[in-house]
């Protein structure tokens, strides 16, 4: 863990150097100051010498002067380091998400990437600016204040050692009851990210069926889960201020009432008893310093621990070592295909996991056009999802063009296998913009003539920018239909050899419908369409429509040879054509 954060520092090592140096030499400055006021003070005040006060004033002048010089730099460079390694940490990140396959995505929810990718990067960098600046200050100061205590006065300085000893345990003890809810408490900030992200992206329909209430509340259980963990943490570490006054001031009365009687026998003098009681201050303070950073330590380990999770996974689809660079054609062969979403673990086998796709074998020529039905969770989607590699076969193989899928260079792959999906996402921009997504150098003509394939170009002629119109994020601003067409408009623009079509249509009445299929049949004859629907009439018209049922192919045909041979596809054409249902109701049990 701490190898893959390390190697994130990169062009900050220079500054992660220099902060604790700067750290070092402000307390070596601050550890000799009270030595000059101890000669100030023997020598200078008891003697009368004033040349002797003003050299010694003009050293601590001095001496704090390079101090704070010292304390200055450290401050910057640690601030130049931790923000540093913060923004390394947060684009590692980012850019090893976009290389994930769709089964390491499944790993991690969407809020626990977004928390890992703020909440937790800023407590590891909060943590790395107290690594270089205190962990070096503290130990140090603690160390140079009882080296000089003990050249002073070994007797006084054992009044320390015990003070230390006893402040030492305790502190161990409050951060070992601390950090316990520490540990808990980053796990409970998922759940109200998943709060927040699902309520802002759904509150259309939260605000439909007046649910503000419901979700008020289920943010607010979020929010105290929170709360209370940290009060507890809090009451904890609270304790450490009382103990902290209660042996600092133990230790000043303890150093004053002994050096008082060593002062008289004449065994130390009144500069030295102060210098000893400057040099208390900091060897106290040093250890509140050091317990504060095993605490923010201790905060930091479940979100250094969460974060490197996400550095070092890696990609389950990686290309291979001499990948194809081009796709003859647009032909597709599935060979005894089977398919599980969740891999065997060391406890569960892979006979547990059940397949969701079982032995699919099917061959689809180049720029046939293939329908494909079945009732929700007859693994559809899944099927198409293996075209393009966003998943990985378990059993059998894929081949696009006559090659495995496997041998394909995957931007190569992805570029000839446009896939519209089910959940249609536009980003903010212009239309322009989106459209552009297909093809970074579509012309605006080429623009056009794809959404006048996808019946996209009435409505977009219709806003008063036309085609500059700006779209919201996720597309708020259009209607589902209107999205949708948007969509298949992109996925015209890459000019692929297979295009899919996932329930695409769903939002359109059924004449767009027909005239988005009559212009795809007309425009691009020679592109290999998939096209999945739950509506009969969508495909209807199709070169071969298969049915799936429960992840297996449970007939293939057209339509007229399924109407009369198989029961499934009968059934549902009856059910539509009647006006009952489709494939998720009575008579299309799938």
């Amino acid at each position: 863990m701490l190898k893959t954060l390390g190697k994130q520092v990169k062009e900050f090592r220079r500054a992660s150097i220099l902060t604790p140096l700067f750290m070092v030499l402000e307390v070596i400055m601050e550890t000799l100051i009270p030595l000059l006021m101890a000669s100030i003070i023997d020598r200078g005040v008891q003697e009368g010498d004033m040349k002797h006060i003003v050299l010694m004033g003009v050293g601590m002048i001095g001496l704090a002067l390079v101090g704070l010089f010292a304390g200055i730099m450290g401050g910057v460079y640690g601030s130049r380091a931790s923000t540093g390694f913060a923004r390394n940490l947060r684009e590692a990140m980012y850019n090893n998400i976009q290389t994930f396959s769709f089964s390491n995505i499944d790993k991690f929810s969407t809020a626990g990437l977004v928390t890992r990718l703020t909440t937790d990067v800023s407590n590891i960098q909060n943590a790395y600016q107290m690594l270089l600046r205190m962990c070096f200050r503290a130990p140090a100061s603690l160390l140079f204040a009882m080296i000089m205590a003990f050249t002073i006065s070994p007797r006084l300085t054992s009044v320390y050692l015990i003070a230390v000893v006893v402040l030492g345990a305790i502190l161990a003890l409050i951060i070992f009851f601390a950090t316990r809810y520490f540990t808990q408490v980053f796990q409970k900030y998922d759940d109200m990210n998943a709060s927040v992200q699902e309520n802002v992206s759904a509150i259309r329909v939260v605000k439909a069926y007046v649910r503000e209430k419901h979700e008020k509340d289920k943010f607010g259980r979020a929010s105290k889960n929170i709360y209370n963990m940290f009060v507890k943490a809090e009451k904890i570490i609270a304790l450490n201020n009382p103990v902290m006054q209660f042996t600092v001031y133990g230790c000043i009365l303890a150093i004053s009432w002994i050096g008082a009687h060593m002062i008289i026998s004449e065994t130390l003098t009144t500069g030295a008893l102060m210098s000893l009681l400057t040099y208390c201050m900091n060897i106290l303070m040093s250890l509140m310093m050091l317990s504060m950073i095993f605490v923010m330590m201790s905060m930091s380990t479940a979100s250094m621990r969460r974060v490197a999770e996400v550095l070092e996974e890696r990609a389950d689809i990686v290309n291979p070592e001499q990948p194809l660079t081009e796709v003859p054609d647009g032909s597709i062969v599935f060979s005894d295909v089977s398919f599980r979403y969740q891999k065997a673990s060391e406890n569960t086998s892979a006979e547990e996991v059940h397949p969701v796709l079982e032995h699919i074998n099917l061959n689809i020529r180049s720029g046939e056009t293939i329908g494909i039905i079945g009732g929700t969770g007859s693994s559809k989607s899944s099927l198409v999802n293996l075209i393009s590699r966003l998943y990985d076969v378990t059993e059998g193989e894929v081949l696009v063009g006559g090659n495995n899928v496997k041998c394909y260079d995957l931007e190569t792959l992805r570029n000839q296998v446009a896939v519209v999906l089910q959940k249609n996402v536009l980003f903010r921009g212009t239309i322009y913009d989106n459209l552009r997504w297909g093809d970074p150098d579509a012309t605006e003509e080429e623009c056009q003539r794809a959404c006048r394939l996808a019946c996209a170009d009435d409505f977009i002629r219709s806003f008063p920018e036309g085609y500059n119109t700006m779209i919201e994020q996720g597309g708020t601003n259009v209607s589902g239909g209107q999205r949708q067409r948007l969509c298949i408009a992109r996925a015209l623009l890459k000019k692929p050899k297979i295009l899919i079509l996932d329930d695409s249509t769903s939002a359109v009445d059924t004449a767009t419908d027909a005239k988005i299929r009559q212009a795809l049949r007309e425009e691009i004859p020679g592109t290999t369409k998939l096209i999945i629907a739950q509506r009969i009439n969508s495909v209807s018209h199709a070169d071969r429509i298969l049915v799936l049922d429960n992840g297996r192919i449970d007939g293939i045909g057209t339509h007229d040879e399924l109407l009369e041979n198989n029961a499934i596809y009968r059934d549902v054409y009856e059910s539509q054509t009647s006006g009952s249902g489709d494939f998720d109701q009575t008579g299309g049990e799938l």
